[in-house]
């Protein structure tokens, strides 16, 4: 058959199919479709524009590189409204559409109720929630964009308790999927530590007034308190804190001192530190070229939402690219134990490895906020090291740079 009546045969397959109201296998595609199934509102609109973001710009330079395979990426993005049950039905949608690939949501709660459609569909699904139990559920076709729980708690109670040795604590988070993974995560790491848990301090997703929570902290006593709240949430409570006159270390994950929170505490957000999976203030020069490349196509500055969103979209296409072919199934598979170089794949942002359940594993940073910006403090290895980095950053810096040498 020669090339051109080859051409107009598969022209008419696709009117056919189209007319009959059916889609073309993934291989005989064009594109890669993918969704981006995300909070556009709602309480989790910080999170989701920010993981949005990262997810298109990835798939814009990817696109302007040439595809993955020859191919171009075709993204749709639907919002969620920060509603599980919204998610599930976008998820749906997503799958009559026969996307190659779902990313988000973001938020734990949705993640959990809308993967199972997914996998269902045998669809890879990048999520940004971070509780623990989303991947403890065998589900082979979902993947994290940052740490879960189970990795990330571990770091901040070394920290917590050989560091800082805190003897007393109070937790204050927050009464949902999220929170209350966070919550048993850290409480399990501290078991074993001379850091005793005073006060368990559950606040509600979209809370306004924190002036309660803040004082059942200080009538706790307790030497520090550790926050784990939503963006907004946090913001209020560094807020109240400052308002009561708290002068105690303030310790946090991820979501405590992201660029978002320290605009909205203002100077309420100073002296907070956080155990943080990514940072645009990270001194790493992959991360540091995501954060201008951003800042100029998005006109404010990223949080760790958008490096998630970006960086997941080069774990998809390292994952293709080892599969050697668009094939949901092969790329599932490709995904355990991927070992991602920043050599080969920049936007990846950092050496990192995945494992047979979807984790992800890398180095992490803690920061401090000091005049209303994160400032990096230290560098932590991968938790399957088990020394705690206590060099300045530019020498632990070095660890990465001996990373990067292993080839995925």
């Amino acid at each position: 058959m020669s090339s051109s009546l080859r051409f107009h045969s598969l022209v008419g397959v696709a009117s056919v199919a189209a007319a009959l109201g059916f889609s073309l296998p993934v291989s005989a595609q064009s594109t890669i479709k993918l969704a981006a199934i995300v909070e556009l509102s709602g309480a989790g609109a910080t999170a989701g524009t920010n993981f949005k973001n990262g997810v298109e710009m990835a798939v814009k330079e990817i696109n302007a590189a040439g595809g993955i395979l020859g191919r171009k990426l075709e993204l749709s993005v639907n919002d969620t409204t920060t509603n599980p049950g919204v998610a599930l039905a976008m998820t749906k949608k997503a799958i009559d559409q026969d996307v190659f690939a779902i990313f988000g949501p973001v938020f734990s709660g949705s993640i959990i109720v809308s993967m199972k459609e997914s996998e269902k569909a045998k669809i890879p699904n990048w999520t940004g929630g971070e509780a623990a139990n989303i991947t403890m559920q065998g589900n082979p076709y979902i993947f994290r964009t940052s740490f879960t729980q189970a990795t990330a708690m571990p770091k901040v109670a070394r920290y917590i308790s050989q560091e800082v040795k805190v003897k007393s604590l109070a937790i204050a988070y927050v009464n949902n999927d999220f929170g209350k993974g966070g919550l048993d995560m850290i409480k399990k790491a501290l078991a074993t530590t001379d850091t005793k848990i005073t006060a368990e301090i559950s606040t509600d997703a979209g809370q306004a007034d924190f002036s309660a929570a803040v004082l059942r902290a200080k009538q706790s006593n307790a030497d520090a308190l550790f926050v784990y709240l939503n963006e907004d949430e946090s913001a209020r409570i560094l807020r109240e804190l400052r308002k009561q006159g708290w002068n105690k270390p303030i310790i946090g994950e991820t979501t405590l001192t992201g660029q978002k929170v320290i605009d909205l505490a203002g100077e309420a957000a100073n002296g907070a530190v956080a155990h943080v999976g990514l940072t645009v203030d990270a001194p790493v020069p992959a991360i540091r070229a995501f954060k201008a490349k951003f800042e100029k196509e998005y006109k404010y500055v990223s949080d760790h939402n958008g490096m998630k969103g970006y960086s997941g979209v080069y774990s998809m296409q390292a994952a293709i690219e080892r599969a050697g072919k668009i094939d949901r199934e092969a790329v599932a598979k490709a995904m355990q134990g991927l070992k991602i170089n920043t050599d080969k794949y920049p936007g990846a942002l950092m050496y990192t490895e995945f494992d047979d359940k979807g984790d992800l594993d890398r180095m992490s940073f803690l920061v401090q906020v000091k005049n209303g910006k994160q400032e990096v403090i230290n560098l932590l290895p991968p938790l399957n090291t088990k020394t705690v980095v206590t060099s300045p950053v530019p020498t632990a810096l070095s660890n990465q740079a001996a990373a990067k040498k292993v080839k995925p």
